[in-house]
Formats: C-alpha cells, sequence, structure tokens
C-alpha cells in the first residue's frame, strides 16, 4: 500500500523531472558558427603578433587595486587565504593594462593579451559584465604608428581593403561646425539641444556634452562603410595618453569606430610618473564627487614609470565586438556561450 506521503514525494520528482526535461535554459546563446568564428579570430589574433615577434603574456585577472577611471566601475571579490585569517579585497581587472605595463617597465619588450575583463553595471546590446579583450603594446611606436598596425589588424581580422581617419577637431566641424576644443558649454549644449540632446542635469562639463554628442548624434554613423580610426583627443580626455602641446595642445589617443560600435581605444602612453600620479589623484577626487567607490592608487604602476618604462603605444580591444562585426549580427548574446 502506497501512503499519502509517498503518494506526495511521486507527484514531487515527477514534476521536477517534467520541468527539467522541459528547460532548454541550459543550452549555449551562440551559435555552433559563431563559436567556430570565435576560434578562426583568436588564431589569426595569435598569428597576427606571432608574425610580429610579440610576446603573449598573462597577468591576474584578480588584481589587488581597481581601475581608477571614474567611467569604469571594477567588480570587487574576497578572498581568504584560510578560515582564520580575514578576507581580503580584489578587483576582477577592468583591463590588463597596470599589470601589463609594469611588464613593460621590467624589460618585457612589445607584449599583447588576450583575456577576461569585467565592469560593473555594464549590460546590454554591446556589453556583458565579462568579456573578452585583447590589449597589446608597442615599444618604440607612439599612436600613428598603432594606428597603421591597428588597420593591419583590422584587415587580418575583418578582411577589409581599407579604414579611414579623422581628428577629433574634425569630426565636430565637418558634421556640427563645432570646435571641440574652444566652444563654451553653452554653445556645446545648445548644439545637443538642438539635436533632440536635453538632459536634467545642470553640472555637466565640456566633455560631458561632448560626449552626449558623439555616443547619441555621431556614433552611430561613424565607420558606416570601412572602420574609422578617430584621433587626438581634446587635453581633458587624455585618461593615461601623452599630451602635445599644439595650438590647442591635444591628447595623443585613439578610438576605433565601425558600423557605429566603438571597438578600440589607444593611447600614446604617458611615462611621466609625476603627471600620472596627479592624474590618479585627480580620478580619486572626481570619484569622490560623483558618490562612486574609491579605489587605492596603484604605486606599483607609479613606481614602474618611475623605473623607466619604454616609450610606447598601447590599445585595448572588445573582441567580442569584433567577432559581432565579423558576424554583422547587432547583439553581443549572438557571439557568447553563456553571456551574463
Amino acid at each position: 500500500m502506497i501512503t499519502l506521503q509517498e503518494q506526495k514525494n511521486n507527484s514531487e520528482f515527477e514534476t521536477t523531472t517534467l520541468r527539467i526535461q522541459n528547460n532548454d535554459e541550459w543550452r549555449p546563446k551562440a551559435s555552433l558558427d559563431a563559436l567556430k568564428v570565435r576560434a578562426e579570430v583568436y588564431q589569426k589574433i595569435r598569428t597576427f603578433f606571432q608574425q610580429r615577434s610579440v610576446l603573449e603574456v598573462d597577468t591576474p585577472l584578480m588584481y589587488p587595486r581597481g581601475a581608477m577611471d571614474p567611467h569604469l566601475q571594477a567588480i570587487p571579490v574576497h578572498y581568504q587565504a584560510n578560515p582564520s585569517q580575514p578576507s581580503t579585497t580584489f578587483y576582477l581587472q577592468t583591463s590588463p593594462e597596470y599589470a601589463m605595463k609594469r611588464l613593460l617597465a621590467a624589460g618585457s619588450g612589445s607584449i599583447y593579451q588576450l583575456c577576461k575583463a569585467f565592469r560593473e553595471g555594464e549590460r546590454g546590446r554591446f556589453h556583458n559584465p565579462e568579456f573578452t579583450m585583447l590589449e597589446w603594446y608597442r615599444v618604440g611606436f607612439n599612436h600613428h604608428d598603432l594606428m597603421d598596425e591597428m588597420a593591419d589588424f583590422l584587415k587580418a581580422t575583418l578582411e577589409i581593403d581599407s579604414v579611414d581617419r579623422m581628428t577629433y577637431a574634425e569630426l565636430f566641424q565637418k558634421n556640427l561646425n563645432l570646435n571641440p576644443h574652444s566652444d563654451s558649454i553653452e554653445t556645446l549644449s545648445h548644439a545637443a539641444n538642438v539635436l533632440g540632446i536635453t538632459v536634467n542635469n545642470a553640472n555637466l562639463t565640456r566633455d560631458d556634452w561632448l560626449d552626449l554628442i558623439i555616443t547619441h548624434h555621431l556614433e552611430p554613423k561613424m565607420g558606416k562603410e570601412r572602420p574609422l580610426l578617430l584621433y587626438d583627443y581634446p587635453m581633458s580626455q587624455a585618461a593615461l595618453a601623452r599630451i602635445r602641446l599644439d595650438n590647442p595642445p591635444v591628447a595623443e589617443r585613439f578610438e576605433v569606430y565601425f558600423r557605429g560600435v566603438e571597438l578600440a581605444n589607444g593611447y600614446h602612453e604617458l611615462l611621466d610618473p609625476d603627471i600620472q600620479l596627479t592624474r590618479f589623484q585627480q580620478d580619486y577626487a572626481m570619484r569622490q564627487m560623483l558618490q562612486k567607490p574609491t579605489m587605492e592608487i596603484d604605486m606599483d604602476l607609479v613606481n614602474a614609470l618611475k623605473s623607466g618604462m619604454p616609450a610606447c603605444a598601447g590599445v585595448a580591444l572588445g573582441v567580442d565586438r569584433l567577432i559581432m562585426l565579423k558576424m554583422q549580427t547587432n547583439n553581443i548574446d549572438d557571439v557568447l556561450a553563456f553571456p551574463t
């Protein structure tokens, strides 16, 4: 005789079994074709750098300090060496930049890394909080040399014939008759409003307005037929790039856009440890003002610069977006086996 409890247990087992049988959420999101394209792209990347004698390196994903950039938020992890000790906070890297520059200062020569990177609060059509990044540094290069190599890289991986180049100033002048280096906040905000970009925030900076105009109006049309290398940014957007004292001064950096997607960001790398420390301190103050988590300044990087990092240029590229563009799909989930 079967008891009521046994009947109940059997019923729950059958329901669970049915739920397992009918649940397809375990399946990968990316197609087999997408996985094969990813493998092909990885192989082309490694061949590209092997032919140029650029060393592949590996650095920790879990780093003791997060990125200082106020616009990036690292994901914290808590590590406990053993149960009797308090945990220590580390951060999943937003990019391998800090560690790779320490390798450069130690005499590595030109290097590249194909790795995972992580960013808090980034999820959307072009964003996954865990993504694949390609970052490389070329000793003796400036940002124009690296743009030349980037053009070769894009031809090799995307199988395109050519790329376009334009300065940041030309982009605004040709499309909107604006001067991004000298126009006032009032001029930029008015231009944004005319374009239908309205923001209920009276504290936006010039760079905020420039960024809004690019992301909401210019970016969707950038690199429509061929990749666009946009270079010589305003001095205030130098990040970790050198500043060239032209009239006006410009930051020696570039970004790559293709079919309206931002693909890469490169710098003629800053070498001065004092300027680097000052920029870190400014970033720290900005994070405080924006009420974002503050990050300990990476003095290991500052000391690496003091030891004499060689003159170089570096660039970080989103590999998942590269694969998206190669497959002509418009959602990053299409090329990720298991998106977040």
